[in-house]
């Protein structure tokens, strides 16, 4: 009896390789099936991609400072005996902020008017002595003037005699020897007045400013002593004081420093990367918590710190309610217009200037996963650098479960 063993073993393998083939089949099926995930349409949130006119603007934050700052300063030495305001105080111009004492000064100041008093007295005097002396030369070339006229006189009466034939042409010859003799006199002393009174203007003005030096001297020591009280200067804010009550203070140490309400400047502080597109006079409008302030770029500083560059605004137009120095403010500071940008609505999940990973719709309600470039942000709107085109629409967020997935299916329900 012959049995056959080979035919039945190949229907059994037979057999075998199709099940498996189908359980493969089913399970590759099953795999695919699950690879690409659901989502429903109200899940995710989708933007769509403009493409357009775009004003950028850097968003910087800062502060707002005073326009006008001045320095307290200690014009002479002395000991605070008094303060009159503390930091934070608001002053006008002639409000007092501190008092100096130095009674060294008090006595130096009595002593050199003391001394004005004297070399004005020595003026007056020196100079009613001038006057005597110059009127003593005056009566001089007046007597000589009143000789020349005797002799001149003398001469008339023997020329007269001399036609009638009664005086000598000896007395006539005479007489005009002492005419010509009482010219000469008149002449010199004449000269010699003119510089005598020449010589007493720069001795009478010597002596003058020997008394302006004084009185100049007496006037700086009393704005000195003024000064001793310290003022505001102008009107606006005491933002600092550097001195306690008893210090000693030398000459020209700084005692505080006040700084304006009425008129101030916003510093921003702009990302480094932005600050060589900054253009000088550029718009800026700067806000605070209750109002906002236009303004344009005055300097932009070239030191950067921490990342970051300082950008000197001018304000125009009346400030906010709540402006004052030293307030924290936002700045938005032009930068350039350009046609025809892509850009998106900023929303969380998309960083400016970064490369990420985002899914995009496509046809048959399918997402796919691409990579996207962002630059800067602008009033809300991101700038689209790569990676997208005009009316697509971007899924915003990116959950860690479909990072390794190409392509999800976005279902509209309802």
């Amino acid at each position: 009896m012959q049995i056959n063993l080979e035919k039945k073993s190949s229907k059994r393998n037979w057999y075998l390789v199709a099940g498996t083939s189908a359980l493969l089949s089913l399970a590759i099926y099953s795999v695919n099936s699950d690879s690409i995930p659901s989502v429903a349409a109200n899940e995710v949130q989708l933007l769509s991609v403009q493409q357009g006119h775009l004003n950028l603007f850097s968003q910087a934050f800062g502060e707002f400072f005073s326009a006008e700052e001045r320095l307290l300063t200690a014009q002479s030495m002395g000991k605070v005996a008094a303060i009159y305001q503390r930091p934070g105080a608001s002053v006008k111009a002639d409000t007092p902020i501190l008092l100096l004492a130095n009674p060294e000064l008090e006595q130096e100041v009595s002593h050199q008017q003391g001394e004005l008093l004297r070399q004005q007295a020595a003026l007056a005097s020196f100079s009613l002595e001038q006057n005597n002396a110059r009127l003593d030369f005056e009566g001089q070339v007046a007597d000589i003037a009143s000789a020349l006229e005797e002799a001149e006189l003398e001469l008339s009466v023997l020329v007269e005699l001399e036609e009638r034939g009664v005086s000598a042409r000896l007395d006539i010859k005479r007489a005009e020897l002492d005419v010509k003799l009482q010219r000469r006199r008149l002449d010199f002393e004449k000269q010699k007045l003119a510089q005598f009174l020449d010589m007493q203007a720069l001795q009478l003005q010597q002596q003058k400013i020997e008394v302006q030096q004084q009185e100049q001297r007496v006037a700086l020591l009393q704005r000195q002593l003024q000064d001793l009280q310290i003022t505001a200067g102008i009107e606006g804010t005491l933002q600092s004081l550097d001195v306690e009550l008893g210090q000693n203070v030398p000459q020209g140490a700084s005692l505080g420093k006040v700084g304006s309400d009425s008129k101030l400047l916003a510093r921003l502080r702009v990302p480094q990367h932005q600050a060589d597109q900054i253009q000088i006079g550029a718009e800026v409008l700067v806000q605070t918590r209750k109002g906002e302030v236009r303004g344009s770029v005055n300097r932009v500083e070239s030191i950067v710190t921490n990342g970051t560059v300082l950008a000197e605004v001018g304000l125009e137009g009346e400030l906010p309610a709540d402006a004052r120095p030293a307030m924290s403010v936002t700045g938005q500071i032009f930068l350039q217009s350009l046609d025809q940008a892509l850009y998106v609505a900023q929303v969380p999940g998309l960083r400016p200037r970064s490369q990420m990973q985002r899914f995009v719709m496509t046809d048959g309600g399918m997402a796919e996963q691409r990579t996207i470039e962002l630059g800067d942000i602008s009033q809300g709107n991101l700038q689209v650098l790569s990676g997208l085109k005009a009316n697509e629409q971007i899924i915003a967020q990116m959950p860690e479960q479909w990072a390794n997935h190409q392509k999800i299916q976005i279902e509209q329900k309802g």
